[in-house]
């Protein structure tokens, strides 16, 4: 084993490199060991021959990942939470809608639950003419729900657009809408045809409807509103 004067020769030969101190460090590990007082210093406790606790220094290591794996649950069990409270209301929204006695009522219901339920500013149905359009529901020219979400398009979401005059006095608060396609059979002349519709949604937050954002509560909500309109023919 070298002694403390040799030690000192052979760091005082030359400039310092990490790769050489740790190489020496393996050589001699002694040498590190029984100098309890830098041990202390770099947080390091020694405990018997050979063995050295690593104490505070991996206490704190251990303290702050068990506090990374605390704020990750908490935001899991954050978001598990919003999505039950969501889903519930969701539920709760379609019982709503389902107990609409004609096209008028369902129209008012679900502005009602949007804005009760979900917090929006909003929401409205809006159907294709030709043909007759129930009161409360909103008409649109041929060819009008392809103008909105493309020809093959099922859903938009995002930013409030001018020329969308579905919500009313409510519009000026819309800062976001949800435009979702529906094709219920309405009776009328040609009962057998579907006729191109939208469930229209809008929020008073720029950020309330997004195109990344999921969109399959409000197309749940928009599929219950397609099923319970064609319980009713509408008559021109």
């Amino acid at each position: 084993m070298k002694s403390k004067d040799q030690t000192a020769d052979l760091f005082a030969a030359s400039e310092l490199h990490w790769p050489d101190v740790r190489a020496w460090l393996q050589a001699n590990p002694q040498t590190l060991l029984d100098d309890r007082s830098l041990l202390e210093e770099v947080g390091l406790k020694p405990h018997g021959r050979n063995v050295v606790e690593f104490g505070r220094a991996a206490l704190t290591r251990l303290e702050e990942a068990a506090e990374r794996e605390a704020d990750a649950r908490k935001h899991i069990e954050s978001v598990a939470r919003a999505n039950f409270a969501a889903q519930t209301q969701t539920h709760v929204a379609a019982l709503d809608l389902m107990e609409a006695r004609n096209h008028s009522d369902l129209a008012r219901r679900l502005d009602a639950v949007a804005q009760g339920r979900f917090g929006l500013a909003g929401a409205a149905i809006a159907l294709e003419k030709p043909g007759g359009v129930p009161f409360g529901w909103r008409g649109l020219e041929t060819g009008g729900v392809d103008a909105l979400l493309g020809d093959h398009g099922l859903t938009w979401l995002g930013p409030m657009f001018e020329g969308l005059d579905l919500f009313g006095p409510n519009g000026e608060e819309a800062k976001s809408v949800a435009l979702i396609r529906m094709a219920p059979h309405l009776g009328g002349e040609r009962p057998e045809e579907a006729r191109p519709a939208l469930c229209a949604f809008a929020s008073s937050e720029e950020e309330g409807f997004t195109a990344g954002m999921g969109c399959e509560l409000v197309a749940f909500i928009a599929r219950v509103v397609e099923r319970t309109a064609e319980r009713w023919p509408i008559l021109n």
